[in-house]
């Protein structure tokens, strides 16, 4: 493909490499994970390593207190996916928790003003909310376990080689960014203990943009379980500030519930969208949401309209609508509900019917409960010369997570148990050892035999939604790669409003398609990532919705 530089409208130039490529959200951690590579390592340790880079410079989106999954191709041309993600705690029942709910003295700071919730004093477990914040939204974290197996297994280094880099930056200390220092603000709001504000907040306050800061706590938690593995975490001594933490603050989680986690490799979900195959994780998380998405669009033919008509997103934003009236009301774990063919062809015929010119009305979408759709999450793609390619997502769900930070360990425990419903009827109910709805979404794409990428979008539900568009923009409209994730994106809420970027073209017919349009800023369309494979050179995209960098060699 040539282009025109004097129609040349991206923000950036793709950046393209034999040797190796990392493309995420930060540029320390991207530079983190190209050392990797250049010192040997294949991308799963750059992968690896990266992660644990951006659990120190960029705290406040991801964390080893969080989850972790992986969507890959490997070099023999093998599809594969892995996920570590942790349940609830064997005493979580519903009646434990609101009952917990009711009586405990802190239960109010579970439910954060600012996202409109309360504690309501009635008698029915139905006017109770899952708490947001505090020791009830805390599940077994996943990500060090998942870092430990995804090097074992699919690398080439120790897991002490590869964290290394944040070791240093967490303990050597680095200069903080503008982004990150916004998000940052809100930590004195949300860390109310010692424990948390010792290891996130200085002098009590946060970071400002390029104020250099260590992260020493952080620092030797990360330094024991390179020495020592991720068994401190599960069953030592971390594990056990993990539980006495959570116990302290009125949760369940024992040392137990730690030690009984394991990851999981899985077989890939997969459909084909205008001649692309696109991979995702099955159930708990979006990824159905997303292959549904795309199996609607091609059946009412959203890529055949201009890309400048109000029509193109009309027909596109309808068939993510759909998808997510059913996909946020049956994913959840496999493992306790059975979850419909949400992928299928035959399901998206008969969705697609529904499809007209004027958006479908009161679509009903079910949503787990307290799910953020706005959440904060990191990705990052990684690609090497002797063809693994993977897609690397972790997240502790909303920012700093729960509120909570384990002891003196300067790890932030994740608030992903908010997904989870009191309501037992619901499918995402709240269960001992279940898993919750997940937003979390790596994906993989196969363009031709000798044509593959590892891709993702940021954001909570805007998971999906960016997985839809990037590959439209590259299939249906033949852009380039950066191009396809710099061109303006808009999003479904949960509300009923189309979001869209100010920059979208069409939205004056939009609008007059009965759409409610509303522009918003930037930093809700997400973030992405993109590393292409196509023979034998590397491509990386990014954007700067963020600090993203992708870097080559």
């Amino acid at each position: 493909m040539t282009y025109d530089l004097d129609r040349f409208t991206s923000r950036r130039s793709a950046v393209h490499a034999t040797g190796g490529m990392v493309a995420t959200s930060q540029p320390l951690a991207a530079q983190a994970g190209l050392s990797i590579l250049r010192d040997g390592g294949n991308a799963f340790d750059a992968a690896v390593g990266t992660a644990a880079a951006l659990n120190v410079v960029e705290p406040t989106s991801t964390g080893l207190g969080g989850d972790v999954f992986a969507l890959y191709r490997t070099a023999d041309g093998e599809v594969g996916s892995m996920r570590a993600c942790g349940g609830a705690p064997a005493e979580a029942t519903i009646e434990n928790v609101s009952q917990s709910v009711r009586e405990h003295d802190d239960a109010e700071s579970w439910y954060p003003e600012a996202r409109g919730y309360a504690v309501d004093g009635g008698d029915e477990n139905e006017d109770l909310e899952m708490p947001f914040l505090g020791p009830h939204a805390v599940t077994v974290p996943g990500t060090a376990r998942g870092w430990e197996t995804t090097v074992d297994e699919l690398g080439t280094l120790s897991l002490a080689d590869v964290l290394e880099p944040a070791i240093r930056y967490a303990i050597d200390g680095y200069p903080v960014t503008e982004v990150i220092s916004y998000y940052w603000q809100g930590a004195p709001r949300l860390f109310t203990d010692d424990h948390a504000r010792e290891a996130y907040l200085f002098e009590e306050e946060p970071p400002d943009p390029g104020q250099v800061v260590t992260l020493e706590r952080l620092g030797e938690s990360m330094q024991k379980i390179a020495d020592e593995g991720a068994d401190i975490v599960y069953e030592g001594e971390i594990g056990e500030a993990i539980a006495a933490e959570i116990q302290d603050q009125g949760g369940f989680m024992t040392l137990e519930d730690l030690a009984a986690f394991e990851p999981e490799f899985l077989e890939p979900v997969s459909t084909t969208y205008n001649g692309t195959e696109v991979f995702e994780l099955p159930p708990n998380n979006q990824g159905l949401i997303a292959l549904e998405a795309l199996n609607i669009a091609e059946e009412i033919g959203a890529g055949d309209h201009p890309y400048d008509s109000p029509e193109r997103v009309h027909a596109f934003a309808e068939a993510m609508k759909l998808a997510f009236v059913d996909g946020h009301h049956y994913i959840t774990d496999p493992e306790y509900e059975t979850v419909p063919p949400l992928a299928s062809k035959a399901f998206a015929r008969e969705r697609a019917a529904a499809i007209g010119d004027t958006p479908i009305q009161d679509p009903e979408v079910g949503v787990p409960t307290n799910a953020a759709e706005d959440a904060d999450t990191v990705l990052l793609t990684v690609g090497d010369s002797e063809g693994n390619l993977v897609s690397y997502i972790n997240s502790r769900f909303a920012g700093f997570g729960s509120g909570i930070v384990a002891g003196d360990t300067g790890i932030a425990l994740q608030n992903r148990g908010a997904s989870f419903s009191l309501n037992a009827d619901h499918p995402n109910s709240l269960e001992p050892g279940k898993r919750p709805f997940h937003t979390l979404v790596p994906a993989i794409a196969k363009f031709d035999e000798d044509d593959w990428a590892a891709f993702g979008v940021m954001g909570g539900y805007m998971q999906p939604q960016g997985h839809l568009q990037v590959i439209s923009n590259l299939v249906d409209y033949g852009m380039g790669e950066q191009e396809a994730l710099d061109a303006p994106r808009w999003r479904y809420r949960e509300d009923g409003t189309l979001g869209v970027e100010e920059r979208l073209p069409a939205q004056t017919g939009l609008v007059r398609k009965g759409h409610d349009v509303r522009i918003l800023q930037p930093s809700l369309f997400g973030g992405a990532q993109l590393v292409r494979r196509t023979d034998d050179v590397l491509t990386g995209a990014t954007e700067p919705r963020k600090d993203g960098q992708a870097v080559g060699f």
